[in-house]
């Protein structure tokens, strides 16, 4: 329910914000015709009725005397209102036929969603045990079940209502982006697979671990795109959390974690340990205060269902809402009038149906 709400927010934003003027219709000569055909079957069952002949007494009504004192209601006429609300919805029906299209738009919109940018720790130290079944992961490591959550994490978000902007960076002593922001969720689960691969993540040849180098690679990937300006902007990190280096470039741990609050860039690690609750891992003491600091959240996963009940977490988290410019050529704007038309027919059908003051004579 929640996502056809949204869906018919979204699909009557984009018809107020249309243009008469803008719009080509590709349907118009079959539009036509099928009104024509319409109107025309229209008229011939009036007629067919009209001549069809009736047993005397078949069609008439036997009514009281209407008395003289007896004053005509003032919402007589609203039993005709089925009727209007059907005629009204035909002209948005002919136009949503008539195939309307935008041939060139520039359009600033807005989707539920955010710039999700997946930050993948591949050190060497990733390769202690975690066990997932549910994840099916080739093998019980670490790194497989954050590369695997991370994949299930993207699907999540398919299934919702969410328009997102995802980047993939992985990283170790070093950070890399494997892939830009984008909106093809293909495209990301293609490179969490690539990412995922035993034989990739041997091809690493500096395998240590510096948290603050993805976080930070994740910030210039944000203002690389232009978005630290904007809201909607998350950063979410797997990692086993072992790592006590709180410098970077000299910059020390506080002001890289400033940096992204001052950005509005919440960070969320998801650090994954099998067996390790919270504090089990010496340095949990320096990232959950550094993750929280950011407006993020620190997650101690130990098992499978507190991976689960991160994921789920996040995914709740991360609503929210971004704003992005669209350009478009022969754009279907048919889908607001249909809309219209559809909205129309089905509440005169209901009031047709279910309020006796529109099915009997007055």
């Amino acid at each position: 329910m929640r996502e056809v709400l949204v869906g018919l927010r979204g699909t009557l934003a984009e018809w107020v914000g249309l243009q008469w003027q803008e719009l080509t219709f590709h349907g118009a000569e079959n539009a036509l015709l099928v009104c024509v055909a319409l109107l025309a079957a229209s008229l011939l069952v009036l007629l067919a009725r009209g001549l069809v002949a009736r047993r005397p007494g078949r069609g008439h009504l036997a009514l009281p005397a209407v008395l003289p004192v007896m004053r005509r209601s003032a919402l007589a006429g609203t039993r005709h209102a089925p009727v209007v609300l059907f005629l009204a919805g035909l002209p948005f029906f002919a136009i949503a036929l008539a195939d309307p299209r935008t041939s060139f738009t520039r359009e600033e919109v807005s989707y539920p969603g955010r710039r999700i940018a997946l930050v993948l720790d591949a050190s060497s130290s990733m390769t202690t045990k975690f066990e997932a079944k549910t994840f099916a992961v080739s093998e019980g490591r670490a790194f497989y079940t954050s590369v695997a959550a991370a994949e299930r994490f993207v699907r999540m978000r398919m299934a919702g209502p969410y328009r997102d902007l995802i980047a993939v960076i992985e990283f170790g002593n070093q950070a890399f982006v494997i892939t830009p922001f984008t909106t093809d969720y293909e495209s990301v689960l293609t490179s969490l697979k690539l990412v995922g691969d035993g034989r990739n993540w041997g091809r690493i040849e500096d395998a240590g671990t510096t948290i603050l180098r993805g976080v930070d690679q994740a910030e210039n990937l944000f203002r690389a795109f232009d978005f630290l300006e904007a809201a909607g902007n998350t950063t979410i990190l797997f990692t086993d959390g072992r790592d006590d280096a709180v410098e970077l470039d000299g910059r020390k741990l506080a002001d890289v974690m400033g940096s992204a609050r001052k950005q509005r860039v919440p960070v969320h690690m998801v650090r994954i340990a099998g067996g390790m609750d919270l504090g089990k891992v010496r340095e949990d003491k320096i990232w959950k205060p550094a993750m929280e600091s950011t407006g993020g959240h620190f997650y101690p996963v130990f098992d499978e269902a507190s991976l689960i009940r991160a994921l789920r977490d996040i995914d709740r988290l991360s609503a929210g809402q971004i704003d992005t410019r669209e350009y478009t050529v022969q754009r279907p704007r048919f889908a607001g009038y249909a809309l219209i038309a559809v909205f129309a027919w089905l509440t005169a059908a209901a009031l047709k149906l279910s309020v006796r003051s529109f099915s009997t004579f007055p």
